[in-house]
């Protein structure tokens, strides 16, 4: 059954605020000191889509850009993102990628933060497109890989099993070690991503976590 998503903005996005503010945060990784910091400039997060509600709950209020998809689920995570304060960039490599492609470079280059999903927003689950390269080439910007686990959560039968902490959960988040895109060399920076969000993802997972699928 699809929900309306006048439902998910009247009813959904507080109820989601209301479970957020239970989860306990754990953040390590040698990229966690540029992430959290608030003078960071030029900053593109790397983030595979399952993991975006906590992440996007943890930067809150940071004058964070994301780049969402123009679907009808991106729209659901679209009204999430702005109600946390959120500058949006619609898109995808679907549907208005070019589009959205510039804007996250022009919000770059500017010295914002941009967070990008490389595997959304149809998937396959955690398989990197090269869309974030070529963004952070052009931009001049560093990438930092980071992914989040919680030890309580349930997954949608979703491509991506998106992940919602349940109630009082703990959450790992790792953060990778901050690079920049050598132009004349992307596909060594294709296979420097790959191997550092390989890396962050295999971190945060807890000890014997099994997924609870809901949906």
């Amino acid at each position: 059954m699809k929900v309306s998503p006048v439902v998910v903005r009247t009813a959904g996005v507080p109820l989601v605020r209301l479970l957020a503010r239970t989860w306990r945060f754990q953040l390590d990784g040698d990229g966690c000191e540029l992430a959290r910091s608030p003078e960071r400039r030029k900053v593109a997060f790397v983030v595979w889509h399952e993991a975006l509600l906590p992440l996007m709950w943890l930067h809150r209020q940071e004058q964070v850009a994301i780049v969402v998809s123009e679907a009808r689920d991106g729209q659901y995570l679209a009204d999430f993102a702005d109600a946390a304060g959120y500058g949006l960039i619609r898109g995808s490599s679907t549907r208005g990628g070019a589009r959205a492609l510039l804007a996250a470079v022009r919000a770059l280059e500017a010295g914002g933060t941009v967070a990008m999903t490389p595997d959304g927003p149809r998937g396959p689950r955690r398989e990197m497109k090269p869309g974030i390269l070529a963004a952070a080439a052009r931009s001049g910007a560093q990438l930092i890989p980071v992914h989040a686990e919680a030890d309580r959560a349930w997954r949608l039968r979703s491509w991506d099993r998106f992940m919602i902490p349940k109630p009082f959960a703990r959450v790992r988040v790792v953060y990778g070690q901050p690079f920049a895109i050598d132009a004349a060399n992307e596909a060594a920076a294709m296979d420097r991503i790959q191997t550092d969000m390989a890396s962050v993802t295999r971190k945060a997972a807890w000890p014997g976590q099994a997924e609870t699928l809901t949906g």
